[in-house]
């Protein structure tokens, strides 16, 4: 059964929730499908972006993608190397979408649309054809395929020391999944397969590895917060759902995240070294700053009145290390308290706020082309510096991009929150009564909200709110759910 059967059809749990995500998406001015124009082009398409003249060809390298179990838009690959002095070379390869989906095409229009790729338990909405972006724009396995390649060097104890943008093409050696390399990685599960099969890649991700550990403690030591969050993934048995399942970040996760916040940072550098404009990704001073002191204080900690990033992360050790079982609440509260991130844009010679969640100044989206437009508008300005061409937007038209992707992304963001209390509303809906323990992870004039620990849903408390605020925690009754609106409502017991 496809997608278009399944909002045709309510008979599954599935087909039911896909036909609210399509109307969640029409609803939030986003589109859930490819215009026939765009299709058009699409069919016109013959295969993948040919290698041209001044690519690097980097074939010859131990790349790998590492992505979740079930992803096959594969946007970025990696590869480290040693160097003289105990130095290493990182090497982040970026699926080059600008080289098929072309500025001003049909195909780019829906794009720009929607901005992002929307994932919802029943259903994914991908920013392009999954021809594009599970086939001639991924970087898949056993595939030759151009890219973006970011080169970053870094000292032995993770300082960076230089970095380099160029074009490149590269060639996939294996398909890894986080929860099983993780689990190789960490000792509690056996060597993937693909690892095992191709000479040398084993010692090459023991390294990656390394870096990534260096890396994560360097910039927790200039304030990055380490904060741990729970996302409740839909489990399935067949088209039935039968449960939700808390994903929490992993090594091979955080050995990615780390490395895309490098290769993040060294194209916002390349860009301003260019004289270019760059759509900076930033997250500003937290405006509840005072609640995140009151929740501090509350644990006998104290932190100071100014906003205060390495005081932040400094607190969220210690208390990882003291209650590592109750650390993903703690994280969901101050999550909720520093706000959202949005895209801005920096002109050569101007200032960007920075990114205050990863103690980062110079920071863009850039790496993940496939599932996020802010990244193929970065590739495009990356490719014209490289060619010495002008910047192929007006100001004017950036700054409008800048905004229109933040407030897309909060579009995308909703109807991924809706989809996900849905699920979670046709999951409780035979609990109605029960008494759970949460904790307040919302608390403002719109109302307050509490997730439940077990299974891990969030609600709105509807009776008995006056008096919480983000990170009590609060025992709770189930009233009622609402499966086509994504209501779960309770009461404060």
């Amino acid at each position: 059964m496809d997608y278009t059967d399944l909002h045709n059809d309510h008979s599954t749990d599935r087909a039911r929730l896909a036909a609210i995500a399509r109307k969640a998406m029409v609803e939030r001015g986003l589109e859930p499908e490819f215009a026939p124009n765009a299709l058009k082009e699409l069919a016109a398409i013959g295969g993948p972006a040919a290698a041209s003249g001044g690519l690097r060809d980097l074939r010859d390298r131990l790349w790998a993608s590492i992505d979740n179990d079930d992803s096959r838009d594969l946007d970025q690959l990696t590869v480290a190397e040693t160097l003289e002095g105990g130095r290493i070379r990182i090497l982040v390869a970026v699926a080059d979408v600008d080289a098929v989906v072309h500025k001003g095409s049909a195909l780019d229009a829906h794009a720009t649309c929607n901005t992002t790729s929307i994932y919802t338990p029943a259903v994914v909405f991908p920013m392009l054809p999954e021809r594009l972006s599970t086939d001639l724009t991924s970087l898949n396995e056993d595939q030759d395929r151009v890219a973006m390649v970011a080169e970053i060097v870094f000292e032995a104890d993770g300082t960076p020391v230089s970095s380099d943008i160029y074009r490149a093409l590269v060639r996939n050696r294996a398909k890894l999944a986080y929860r099983s390399l993780a689990a190789w990685l960490s000792g509690t599960g056996p060597m993937p397969e693909r690892v095992a099969g191709t000479p040398g890649l084993d010692a090459n991700l023991r390294l990656q590895d390394s870096v990534a550990q260096r890396l994560v403690n360097l910039r927790r030591h200039h304030g990055a917060l380490s904060l741990e969050t729970i996302q409740p993934r839909a489990i399935f048995d067949g088209d039935m759902l039968c449960d939700l399942d808390a994903d929490r970040t992993n090594r091979a996760q955080q050995l990615i995240e780390d490395f895309m916040i490098a290769a993040n940072g060294a194209t916002a550098a390349f860009l301003k070294s260019k004289g270019f404009p760059c759509l900076r990704r930033v997250l500003r001073v937290p405006e509840r700053w005072d609640r995140i002191v009151q929740l501090a204080a509350g644990l006998g900690e104290r932190l100071p009145d100014a906003a205060d990033a390495a005081a932040l992360e400094g607190f969220l050790a210690r208390r990882r290390a003291a209650e590592p079982e109750k650390f993903a609440d703690l994280s969901l509260a101050v999550v909720k308290l520093l706000g959202r991130g949005e895209y801005a844009l920096q002109l050569p010679g101007g200032e960007a706020p920075g990114h205050f969640g990863l103690a980062v100044k110079d920071y863009t989206h850039s790496t993940a082309p496939n599932r996020r437009y802010p990244d193929v508008l970065t590739q495009r300005l990356l490719k014209a510096a490289l060619a010495g061409e002008p910047v192929p937007y007006g100001t004017g038209e950036l700054t409008g991009l800048a905004q229109h992707c933040t407030e897309r992304e909060d579009a995308a963001n909703k109807v991924e929150r809706q989809l996900r209390k849905s699920a979670a509303a046709l999951l409780l809906s035979g609990k109605i009564g029960e008494a759970f323990d949460g904790i307040v992870t919302g608390a403002s004039a719109k109302g307050t909200w509490v997730r439940i620990f077990q299974p891990p849903i969030e609600g709105r408390v509807e009776r008995g709110f006056k008096g919480l605020d983000v990170g009590d925690r609060v025992r709770v009754k189930l009233l009622r759910t609402d499966v086509e609106r994504g209501f779960i409502d309770f009461a404060r017991e």
